[in-house]
């Protein structure tokens, strides 16, 4: 069964479960904006073209529209699980050490590599969980330092939290620190829209 559906809260789970979650998700809607404005439509990253080109199952539109998942607590707790896990098992490395190319971004099947490829394997497994892919939507920002970074979007009933493998905690996006970029579309995930300011000219990531 998948537990993001509404029958779950149906049987009441999520009403008692809601008081299990941290503070930033529980209090989400009445204190920091929970949602991202999107922009007009922008053009994929390079990695994430060559990625599909070598991975065509992993970027199928699944139909089924736009889906955000209802999160209770068990959700809560497979995102935090799974993120804490990819986070420690891959060991950050950039693309020219592992690769010797500039970029590309890859399934770190080999227990390396750098921000997009640390999205990829948590988009992988929640979707394998039965996540709707539409509601993992990979996303290019500026950290706080102004370098290129990549995190995995999960769009929520609560708002958009963040995973990312350069902090534990997952955060509602307005709480990053990060200027958002771009991202894929809810719709198809080979089309990607704006967020916020105009995109800067150069917006590839570098291993965190």
């Amino acid at each position: 069964m998948r537990w993001f559906s509404k029958t779950i809260f149906a049987a009441g789970y999520a009403l008692a479960g809601m008081t299990l979650l941290p503070m930033s998700a529980a209090t989400a809607a009445s204190e920091r904006p929970v949602f991202i404005s999107i922009g007009p439509e922008s053009k994929p990253p390079i990695g994430w073209v060559q990625f599909c080109n070598d991975n065509a199952a992993e970027c199928d539109p699944q139909g089924g529209g736009a889906r955000d998942v209802v999160l209770n607590a068990k959700a809560w707790g497979d995102l935090v699980r799974i993120n804490r896990s990819v986070n420690d098992r891959v060991k950050p490395v950039t693309d020219l050490e592992h690769w010797g190319v500039v970029e590309r971004w890859d399934l770190p099947t080999d227990g390396y590599g750098d921000c997009e490829d640390y999205v990829l394997l948590k988009r992988q497994m929640l979707a394998k969980a039965g996540w709707p892919r539409s509601a993992l939507l990979v996303t290019v920002v500026r950290d706080k330092k102004g370098d290129g970074h990549a995190v995995l979007t999960v769009k929520t009933d609560k708002g958009e939290f963040i995973l990312d493998n350069q902090n534990e905690s997952i955060v509602l996006w307005s709480e990053t620190g990060y200027r958002f970029v771009k991202r894929q579309s809810q719709l198809d995930p080979n089309a990607w829209v704006a967020l916020g300011d105009p995109p800067p000219a150069t917006t590839t990531a570098s291993a965190h």
